[in-house]
């Protein structure tokens, strides 16, 4: 069974009711549980960390752990870590970064993102179904590389 992680960063563990006109009312928990119903052939593995280093620690276990690739929000360390971005280059998987809301329509300071190169790709702007469009993304990625390899 393919392993997908879902990995959420800092005040993710809000979603649901931190500023719902940019987040929406959906908690990650009934996200995940809609993730597994759409998904019922993959093992989804959810983490959330308020803390970088732990963030970083995350991504280091699912390069050992048998995981295949990550949907990574990394909130906002995304504007701000390096650390996270060379991390996403030294573990060896394809990482989608994704974004509840559209960054590019925020403030400036959201409008660039340090992971972003060190990405297979960004989803950004809808909402609470980024998740489900970045596994599908990883799915779409999967068929590519089994197709190339045969």
């Amino acid at each position: 069974m393919m392993k997908i992680l879902i990995l959420n960063g800092p005040n993710l563990n809000l979603l649901g009711t931190r500023e719902p006109n940019i987040y929406g009312t959906t908690s990650m928990e009934a996200c995940c549980a809609q993730l597994r119903a759409n998904f019922p052939s993959l093992s989804l593995v959810y983490d959330q960390n308020n803390s970088e280093g732990a963030l970083i620690d995350r991504l280091q276990l699912a390069a050992k752990d048998g995981t295949w690739g990550v949907v990574f929000n990394a909130g906002a360390y995304t504007h701000t870590s390096l650390a996270l971005a060379d991390c996403i280059r030294a573990i060896g998987l394809p990482v989608v970064e994704v974004h509840i809301s559209n960054v590019a329509a925020r403030e400036p300071i959201r409008r660039q993102s340090l992971i972003a190169e060190a990405c297979a790709g960004t989803i950004s702007g809808f909402g609470i179904d980024v998740y489900r469009l970045g596994i599908e993304a990883l799915l779409g990625l999967k068929q590519t590389i089994t197709t190339q390899s045969e």
